[in-house]
């Protein structure tokens, strides 16, 4: 960025005549300089004696290297005098420029510098955003899993949320927020006494930095959150403008959770191979289980698609999920079955025989037991 030339700015590299002296005559031998547009190398000159330097057309930056080695660029729109020692360069910005330079000794010239970039520049960008839901699911909520192109975010607003990425399973808490990356594969559920009520958005992320969020849970700050809200009200709020307050909402959110990461007590996840290993075999598993839940699924057959014992399979899912593998494979079918329900191309019995449900009434009987209601009651409640 180019920054503003005045005597506070520029006092560690020399002094700036006042604003009425520009036109005045300049002390030692000078030369006019034309700078071209779009130099790929600039000088580096050293100065051996006072340089005064003025501009005399177009748009010229005066860069200047500082005591820490750093370039400062300046907007050359004021006579400047720099002091001995000093390093500098000169360039054109937006066309061809021309200055005057004048100096009792000429300048050393210590070798060649790239122009770097005048302009702010984005870290981040938010180029699309495809999905934003405020969800409220019911006591034993569970998610079977998918992974996708986007990168997706999670915040839980109520209750707690199990967010499973790569086998991992974190814990996330009101207030709390998980990142899942590109094409990663994730599941969530809630604990079968906890409803949990969350926001997710799906969008294209480009840029550093933001990798560091992946595998990890991360505690909103109150600025955070405050952000949350106005996103929540833009969604609300359909004008002309919606998309771009969204787009910017929440980039602004992503910066100041990654900004504040740093006095965040939460390290990486870090893992040996083993515990990766583990991760593995569990993601393996629920990535089967969800690609097959209308088959009849069993935990010696999922432990054989993933080359482990059942015995070894159960104890993984008890040790990363607190869940036995049957019952993880029982939850997923009953939330597969009220998708089911809500398609309307099936009555209960062609649901619960699609499921392989040994009768109709098992299939009712769990149906109420998990969701507290008779698959007919939550039919009736949707239609």
């Amino acid at each position: 960025m180019i920054g503003n030339l005045n005597q506070l700015t520029f006092r560690e590299f020399g002094k700036i005549l006042p604003e009425k002296t520009k036109n005045v005559a300049l002390p030692g031998e000078g030369i006019r300089i034309t700078l071209p547009q779009d130099a790929e190398k600039t000088p580096i000159c050293r100065a051996v004696s006072e340089v005064w330097i003025r501009a005399l057309g177009g748009l010229t930056v005066l860069s200047t290297r500082g005591s820490d080695g750093v370039y400062q660029n300046f907007h050359l729109d004021k006579v400047v005098c720099i002091r001995p020692g000093v390093c500098f360069s000169l360039f054109a910005f937006r066309g061809s420029s021309e200055v005057e330079v004048m100096s009792a000794q000429e300048p050393e010239i210590l070798g060649d510098r790239e122009p770097e970039s005048l302009l702010l520049q984005r870290s981040l960008r938010i180029s699309n955003i495809y999905t934003f839901f405020y969800q409220e699911k019911e006591r034993g909520f569970i998610f079977s899993g998918e992974s996708h192109p986007m990168v997706e975010l999670t915040y839980v607003d109520q209750g707690k949320l199990h967010s499973v990425a790569d086998g991992q399973d974190l814990l996330l808490e009101q207030g709390e927020l998980a990142l899942y990356g590109p094409d990663q594969w994730h599941m969530q559920y809630a604990e079968m006494d906890t409803a949990v009520n969350f926001v997710t958005v799906t969008f294209d992320l480009e840029g550093t930095g933001w990798q560091e969020l992946l595998n990890r849970k991360w505690k909103a700050s109150q600025r955070s959150v405050t952000l949350l809200k106005q996103l929540l009200r833009e969604r609300d709020h359909a004008d002309a403008y919606t998309a771009d307050m969204i787009l910017c909402l929440l980039t602004q959110f992503l910066l100041t959770v990654l900004r504040e990461s740093g006095k965040d007590q939460n390290a990486p996840l870090k893992t040996a191979n083993a515990v990766h290993s583990e991760n593995e075999i569990i993601s393996r598993a629920q990535q089967y289980i969800g690609a097959h839940i209308r088959e009849k699924l069993t935990v010696p057959l999922v432990a054989r698609m993933v080359d482990v014992s059942p015995s070894y399979l159960t104890a993984l899912f008890h040790k990363n999920l607190q869940i036995s593998p049957g019952e993880y494979i029982r939850r997923v079918k009953l939330q597969e079955s009220k998708q089911m329900i809500r398609e309307d191309h099936m009555n209960f019995t062609e649901i619960a025989a699609a499921l392989h449900y040994s009768t109709v009434h098992h299939f009712s009987r769990q149906f109420k037991e998990k969701f507290g209601i008779t698959p007919t009651e939550y039919a009736k409640s949707i239609r």
